[in-house]
């Protein structure tokens, strides 16, 4: 992965009213675009979070070690914490959460810099091996990692999040982006229909 520098110096979202972090987005993907980068197609995924607890929230770190399982995943970043040459990444896929943690001696030259510039809500793709934390935190140690859709709009305050019922109604996508019981609704309902579309088709109704 050879891609160059991201803009240069961007003001931390924080500092930010909404429309000036919209407008900082939209600068970040013309970049993007003028490097041919802003929408890839190849990256494949292999694994959903789900699935990595699923199977292995139970083994310990040596155990993990041993195996040595690769995966790749792909999601919404929610989260980060970047602590100088290494941060940790919360990602979401349609089935949950993974932790990424993503290290700038772990991945080809240049690519931390450019993570450093990406924003909370891109969607991302990234490879690695599983492993825990020293607080057991089942998580993957990034190798590869490439951004696969840039988020125009922050995602809302991470603390007090999308409590607003109208806005709820009114902005469903954002809601069921930030909350998992709006998403598990959701995925029920859709199960509900199915189970009875397949009943009526099978009794050819």
């Amino acid at each position: 992965m050879s891609e160059k520098n991201t803009s240069e110096n961007p003001a931390p979202e924080n500092q930010l009213d909404e429309n000036e972090q919209i407008n900082q987005r939209k600068s970040k993907l013309k970049e993007m675009r003028a490097r041919g980068i802003a929408y890839p197609n190849d990256f494949v995924r292999d694994t959903l979070a789900q699935d990595i607890h699923q199977n292995y929230d139970l083994f310990d770190h040596d155990a993990l070690v041993e195996k040595n399982i690769r995966v790749t995943v792909a999601g919404r970043m929610m989260t980060r914490r970047v602590m100088g040459k290494a941060s940790f990444v919360h990602l979401q896929d349609m089935s949950g959460k993974i932790q990424l943690y993503i290290a700038r001696d772990h991945l080809p030259e240049g690519i931390y810099e450019q993570f450093k510039h990406w924003d909370l809500g891109d969607i991302v793709g990234a490879s690695g091996i599983i492993f825990k934390t020293k607080t057991n935190e089942l998580s993957i140690k990034v190798d590869q990692l490439r951004i696969l859709t840039k988020a125009l709009r922050p995602l809302p305050d991470k603390y007090h999040g999308l409590a607003d019922q109208e806005q709820r109604f009114r902005q469903r996508y954002v809601d069921l982006i930030v909350n998992d019981d709006t998403r598990k609704i959701f995925h029920i309902r859709s199960k509900i229909v199915s189970g009875i579309r397949h009943f009526l088709d099978s009794h050819q109704f």
